[in-house]
């Protein structure tokens, strides 16, 4: 069974534009950036600028949304993993009508020391929303944290997916499925078309999605 799966949206490429015209997604092929892993990346993405452009945010939820009321009519709580997909989990939350909570990355260590924030309750069904699936480490330690608390996680949904096969391998042993809104391969070849990377940045890109690590 594939696990990671591209949502219904028809025009791929228009969301792909958009996350680079407002430089959500930078691309340095020749000058890479250096991730909290220490991996160097020729790609750097924020999706929280997405907040500041409504019509690009509308579009992000009203994707997420159709995924929900095709494929999973039965959640009952939108979840974001912290931060980042904290903001999208709200407004997706909101456009359903339904609780929303998120996931901390570690419990707090003062308070009532919670580590799921909002309104989660055992035998609930639940999606889990991530901005950009790089490893897949966050989204899939918030996905084993809600069943641990009971909650049926059915999807974990994000903007973005690099596509990696640590990332696929997460998702193999939890058995929850990703939806991804733009490919990784979408994403460059929008970019090559635009004139934003060349040939042989194309080459570079691809060949660091195979091998990150080694890049």
């Amino acid at each position: 069974m594939e696990l990671l799966r591209d949502s219904y949206i028809q025009d791929i490429e228009t969301l792909a534009l958009g996350l680079l015209q407002i430089g959500a997604v930078e691309l340095r092929p020749t000058q890479p950036f250096t991730w909290s892993s220490g991996w160097k990346s020729p790609i750097y993405c924020d999706n929280r600028l997405i907040l500041g452009y409504p019509i690009l945010r509308g579009q992000v939820a009203a994707a997420f949304e159709q995924i929900v009321r095709t494929d999973f009519p039965g959640v009952e709580v939108v979840v974001g993993t912290a931060t980042a997909g904290i903001p999208h989990a709200a407004i997706l939350a909101d456009r359903l009508n339904l609780r929303n909570a998120y996931v901390r990355s570690q419990a707090k260590a003062h308070g009532q020391g919670k580590q799921i924030e909002g309104f989660v309750r055992p035998g609930m069904k639940a999606v889990v929303v991530e901005d950009t699936l790089s490893t897949g480490k966050s989204a899939y330690e918030a996905v084993a944290t809600l069943q641990a608390a009971g909650v049926e996680v059915m999807a974990v949904f994000t903007i973005l997916s690099y596509d990696f096969d640590v990332a696929r391998g997460r998702m193999e042993e939890s058995g929850v499925p990703a939806y991804r809104l733009v490919p990784y391969r979408a994403l460059v070849r929008v970019a090559r078309e635009r004139g934003v990377v060349t040939d042989t940045d194309v080459e570079l890109l691809m060949r660091w999605r195979e091998s990150p690590s080694t890049f």
